[in-house]
């Protein structure tokens, strides 16, 4: 079924349809040569210069202001907004006036791309502005943007701020809210800060695969498909953990990979299903080694992205300078409730999850268990970055035995405004230790749990070959993004972030 058009989009094409007849393309595939943009005129024009410098600039036209034969525009390009100054007489020398008179002044409308060749000038109010000499229509755009208005007291009316609209159109939010560009431009700061900290640290940037035949390396539910070449299941990576090793295994010291990973899981405004982190691998090190890492490149972090270690994020302060506060596990549910759970076992300690107000089912053993009492009643007090170490070995079946305390595994986890950000241990290498991890992870899934690891007989067969001491480490680039962006929910550092299909009954907008 077609569309039916607004009465807005309906003019936009009758006016698409006058510039053809004028002979003017209005998607012409001729280069346009932008040789400046908003930003540099205005920082670099020197306005007791009286050099007019020729400049050409292209970019979506926002406003205009008819005053006759003359009329000021203003053009946002992907640096800001310059001020347009245009004369009939100026751009239609001869007696031909249509590229005024009927092209700019009744065939463009606001959104539409232009390329403007002129010179920079300051106007008498002093504004930094391109008067015009010649104008290219670059591409007529068939909607009309949801533009805020304001009124004479300086209300605004029409913003576009409407969540589900704004991430399901960003390319809409990108144009009418242009701030939020900022967020994106910071995660790409992140991103490049740590690659060049783990390139400069002599670590090997790798790529594993997002299909893979049996998920692996973390406790998730998977996204599945099939191949039909080769007539077999496949999964989406819930991590990249497994494949990162058996390159350690395979003789590399140090390999790293920023990763999209896929967790067929719930959604909220600190997860979606598809999500970025990075996972580095070091052989020869331990858990203590690693924390020392995680301090010293998130803090540097902070800095390439504030220019100093501390970042507001809501109403909190958060400083990233070294050292962090450290807890054990056991340590910080004591602190935070009272409870010491660390010799309970798994009917005292649902017992105890029930009087603490922690929601819990049958099929959780002892570690979920943990997990969900320090979940519920630890992580979200955590504002200041802390790492919580030593978690029982029922949560960590990837990570080594602790070295001096029973039943604890060598792993940390950085906290930081009430969530996770980063996954470390001291890895597992000994092969018959890994088999039984996995086979208890096999018994919980028959107990009803979803997220139980399941067993990979590549990955065990790779370290019984032998697998050096490594530690290992994930950082969630998505949740670092927001806390560094103090953005509040995880959509808002995604471009694209999953959203429910539309509702195609409803008139589209």
């Amino acid at each position: 079924m077609s569309r039916v058009f607004s009465e807005q989009e309906l003019v936009r094409r009758e006016s698409l349809q006058k510039l053809v007849d004028l002979g003017i393309n209005p998607y012409p595939a001729d280069l346009f040569e932008v040789d400046a943009y908003s930003s540099s005129i205005k920082s670099s024009h020197d306005e007791n210069s009286s050099d007019q410098k020729k400049v050409k600039v292209a970019g979506r036209l926002m406003s205009r202001r008819i005053m006759g034969k003359a009329a000021f525009a203003e053009l946002q390009d992907s640096k800001g907004r310059i001020q347009l100054y245009f004369n009939r007489d100026e751009i239609c020398p001869d007696e031909d006036k249509t590229m005024y008179n009927t092209v700019f002044k009744k065939l463009l409308d606001i959104g539409d791309f232009i390329g403007v060749e002129g010179y920079i000038f300051t106007t008498k109010v002093g504004e930094i502005s391109v008067h015009v000499e010649k104008f290219t229509v670059l591409t007529k755009t068939l909607r009309p943007l949801p533009l805020p208005k304001t009124d004479n007291e300086g209300n605004v009316y029409d913003a576009f701020t409407d969540p589900e609209k704004r991430y399901r159109q960003r390319y809409v939010d990108l144009v009418v809210n242009p701030e939020v560009k900022e967020a994106f431009i910071k995660r790409t700061k992140l991103t490049n800060s740590m690659r060049e900290f783990l390139n400069n640290s002599g670590y090997l940037e790798v790529e594993t695969p997002i299909l893979q035949p049996i998920y692996g390396g973390a406790s998730a539910r998977p996204f599945k498909t099939h191949h039909n070449t080769l007539d077999m299941p496949l999964y989406l990576r819930i991590a990249n953990e497994l494949y990162l090793k058996r390159l350690i295994v395979g003789g590399f010291d140090g390999v790293y990979e920023f990763s999209k990973d896929f967790r067929n899981e719930g959604m909220s405004r600190f997860h979606n299903p598809e999500f970025t982190q990075v996972e580095l691998y070091v052989a020869y090190k331990d858990y203590n080694w690693m924390m020392d890492l995680v301090e010293e490149m998130v803090e540097k972090i902070a800095i390439d992205l504030h220019g100093k270690t501390e970042v507001q994020v809501g109403e909190n302060l958060i400083n990233f300078q070294r050292p962090w506060k450290r807890f054990t596990m056991y340590e910080a549910i004591e602190h935070f409730t009272g409870v010491d759970i660390s010799k309970m076992d798994e009917a005292t300690m649902a017992k105890t999850a029930k009087e603490l107000g922690v929601d819990i089912d049958s099929s959780m053993g002892r570690g979920k268990l943990i997990d969900e009492i320090f979940g519920e009643k630890c992580e979200g007090k955590l504002i200041q970055p802390t790492f919580i170490t030593d978690y029982p070995v029922e949560m960590s079946p990837l990570a080594k035995k602790h070295r001096t305390h029973e039943g604890l595994v060598e792993r940390f986890e950085a906290i930081c405004n009430g969530k996770e950000i980063c996954n470390a241990f001291s890895e597992l290498n000994d092969p018959i230790d890994q088999r039984e991890r996995f086979e208890d992870q096999l018994k919980l899934a028959q107990r009803g749990d979803e997220e139980a690891m399941v067993l990979d007989e590549d990955f065990i067969r790779a370290i019984e070959y032998g697998m050096p001491p490594t530690a290992g480490l994930g950082i969630g680039i998505d949740r670092l993004s927001m806390i560094m962006t103090n953005s509040n929910s995880i959509q808002d550092v995604l471009f694209f972030p999953q959203m429910k299909a539309e509702n195609k009954t409803t008139k589209e907008e």
